[in-house]
């Protein structure tokens, strides 16, 4: 019976030595591999580019009311014009998700004193009273996006003759950037493709797996203003400015492109 033990624990004691073998023969492969990989590849690089027209303009206007102590007046003074420009653009056929209020503000305005000058005939420094809250002004900020390009000029004039005091800076984007991003994505892996083809044959060598890709967005450019394209048209204007004919807006092309870099072993 214990030599029946002692032969078995001998087969198992050489399987685990055959399977450890085995193991270690195993990793030493898929190392050299890997390494074989990291260190035997080579790099290459493409770009894609994807020439759109923006389908979105944005700019923002802002309601400022200014006044005494009397917040709730001063809100509903704010409330009153802020909702009469939401109105009109609406009535303009701006969309009521597109309309969106980016920030409301309640500051207080203060009285400082100049105490700090001593009396001359004696000599001493007056006393200076803290400063005191003489009223609030309130702020409202409204982003906008538009659609319909022809009514820009109309819609960004209109907010100020309905209760807008400034009008912020007016510029063109995608609204959903994904499609022409991909569009310029496959371009960028197609010429890296070739490249890396072309690398290979000139080398003498055979591609291997593809190791990694590496992707980088470039910010997006545009054509000059005046000939379509980024717009860099703010102003501050008066509720009770005389209204002026409305600019021709035109929204250009926008570049977007990706570059992409791909890491093959080689063979």
């Amino acid at each position: 019976m214990n030599q029946k033990i002692k032969d078995a624990l001998g087969v198992a004691i050489v399987i685990a030595v055959l399977l450890f073998g085995y193991a270690a023969v195993k990793y030493v492969g898929t190392y050299a591999r890997s390494s074989e990989g990291g260190y035997r590849s080579f790099s290459v690089s493409g770009e894609g580019k994807v020439v759109a027209i923006p389908d979105v303009a944005q700019f923002s206007f802002t309601v400022l009311t200014e006044g005494g102590k009397d917040i709730g007046k001063l809100q509903t003074e704010n409330t009153e014009k802020t909702n009469k420009a939401i109105a009109f653009l609406k009535s303009k056929g701006v969309d009521a998700k597109d309309i969106k209020t980016e920030s409301y503000n309640v500051s207080p305005r203060y009285q400082y004193y100049n105490c700090g000058t001593p009396v001359f005939s004696s000599g001493e420094v007056q006393p200076c009273p803290p400063a005191s809250i003489v009223g609030y002004t309130i702020t409202q900020s409204v982003a906008v996006k538009v659609r319909d390009f022809a009514k820009i000029g109309d819609i960004m004039a209109g907010v100020v003759d309905n209760g807008a005091n400034q009008v912020g800076t007016l510029n063109f984007t995608i609204d959903d950037p994904t499609k022409v991003r991909s569009e310029a994505r496959a371009e960028a892996i197609a010429k890296a493709r070739e490249s890396a083809k072309a690398v290979a044959k000139a080398s003498g060598f055979s591609l291997g797996r593809l190791l990694f890709v590496d992707e980088y967005n470039y910010p997006q450019a545009y054509s000059e203003y005046g000939k379509g394209g980024d717009s860099a048209m703010g102003m501050a204007v008066s509720s009770v400015a005389p209204r002026t004919p409305s600019p021709a807006i035109e929204p250009g092309s926008k570049d977007v492109t990706v570059t992409v870099t791909l890491r093959y072993e080689i063979r």
